[in-house]
C-alpha cells in the first residue's frame, strides 16, 4: 500500500497548480462492501468495483478515477470536484460508506482518520461516532 505522501504524490498532476493536499485517501464503488471480499476470493466480481483516490485541498475535494490493479493507489484522471464544504463523515466499522458524486463509496478503516481530518478542517464538529440502534433490550423473567 502506498504512504499518504505517494498517494498525494501521483495526485498532484490532476489538481490546479499550486494546490495543497491536506488529505488523501482510497475508496471504492460496491453496492456492498462483501463485493470486496467475493473479488478477492474469485476476482468475479472486480468490474463492478471503481477504484477511486480522493485529494482534498484548501479549495476542493477532488475525486480521481485509479487503475483497478493498484487498489486506488495510481490515479488516472480526475472524475469530478466537490466543494470543500462537503461532508464526509461520519465513517464507522471496517468499511465506512461515503457519498461521492452522488455514488456510494466504500473506505477501508485505515483512512477513517483522513475523512474524518477532512471534516474537521470544512468547520464539521458532529461526532464522528454515529449511535448504533440495537432495538430493545430483552430480558427473561425468572420464574
Amino acid at each position: 500500500m502506498a504512504s499518504r505522501d505517494k498517494l498525494a504524490e501521483r495526485c498532484a498532476p490532476f489538481l490546479p497548480p499550486g494546490s495543497q493536499i491536506r488529505q488523501v485517501f482510497i475508496c471504492q464503488t460496491a453496492p456492498s462492501p462483501w463485493f470486496f471480499l467475493i473479488t478477492y476470493l474469485t476476482g468475479l466480481t472486480m468490474f463492478w468495483i471503481k477504484y477511486r483516490c480522493v485529494a482534498v485541498t484548501q479549495d476542493a475535494v477532488y475525486v480521481l478515477e485509479s487503475s483497478k490493479p493498484s487498489g486506488g493507489a495510481k490515479p488516472k484522471s480526475l472524475v469530478g470536484t466537490l466543494p470543500r464544504q462537503t461532508q464526509l463523515c461520519p465513517v464507522c466499522g471496517r468499511w465506512g460508506q461515503v457519498n461521492l458524486l452522488g455514488e456510494r463509496h466504500w473506505v477501508h478503516k485505515r483512512f477513517h482518520q483522513d475523512v474524518t481530518a477532512t471534516d474537521y478542517e470544512a468547520g464539521f464538529t458532529r461526532s464522528t461516532t454515529p449511535r448504533v440502534n440495537t432495538g430493545p433490550s430483552q430480558t427473561r423473567d425468572s420464574d
